[in-house]
């Protein structure tokens, strides 16, 4: 590919991500109705998913129902497309290209900004795995795994196998310490212990295993996150 046609193919994914946010803010949301005294959760296709003891999962989506009767759930990334894939027969200099304009629209910062290219790969690699409690390969993965791999890879940094190990194992950060390849810690089960984890990037974006998108970057603005955020924290590098 020449870099003309892929400066050319740049633009049109930037008008694809254009289209796709503007469609992506016209859909409503589900809506809750009772029928013989269960809670039904209506949704724009017609779909009606039952609450069973309190909880219910279906592709793309988890929903919670609060004791208020009140409706939680996770954002959807609605960015994915087609593009997402990188292109074959693409030269070294062009792949690097591709992922900083790849992750630059998901992060939503400048392409310059973004130089670490290894990582980015390590990202890609894993993007759009599905989730899966105690899964650590391609064909589903848990949140823990995913950091695991990314940290020994990238910051050479040795990490313990669950959530909650890691965060025993980190040393916690104020918010205004936070730098990429820091770690994020959830308690997205109430006042239980630490069940989520992930890797923070730039501009309040982190990368992570969700259980509702598999691996992908979500942002800690979404009142979803940020609801459920515990901690911070960071673990030093292996030393030789």
């Amino acid at each position: 590919m020449s870099m003309l046609a892929f400066l050319a193919s740049c633009k049109t994914i930037q008008s694809v991500s254009s289209s796709i946010k503007t469609n992506a803010s016209k859909l409503t949301g589900p809506k809750q109705s009772s029928v013989n005294g269960k809670s039904i959760l209506t949704t724009d296709q017609n779909d009606k998913i039952e609450f069973l003891d309190n909880i219910s999962v279906t592709p793309g989506k988890v929903f919670l129902k609060k004791a208020s009767g009140s409706m939680d759930v996770e954002k959807v990334n609605n960015t994915s497309a087609a593009y997402d894939v990188m292109p074959a027969n693409l030269s070294d200099v062009e792949k690097a290209n591709w992922l900083q304009l790849k992750y630059s629209i998901k992060m939503d910062v400048a392409v310059e900004t973004i130089n670490n290219i290894p990582l980015l790969k390590k990202i890609d690699e894993w993007w759009g795995t599905p989730y899966c409690m105690g899964g650590s390969s391609k064909g589903c993965v848990d949140c823990s795994y995913f950091t695991m791999d990314v940290m020994s890879n990238i910051y050479n940094t040795s990490l313990k196998r669950t959530a909650a190990e890691q965060y025993e194992q980190s040393s916690k950060i104020n918010w205004d310490q936070l730098k990429e390849g820091d770690l994020i810690f959830f308690k997205t089960e109430g006042r239980r212990s630490i069940s989520h984890v992930g890797i923070y990037l730039t501009n309040n974006k982190f990368v992570h295993a969700s259980t509702s998108q598999g691996v992908t970057i979500s942002d800690l603005a979404d009142p979803y996150w940020q609801r459920r955020l515990y901690s911070l924290g960071r673990v030093s590098p292996d030393t030789k």
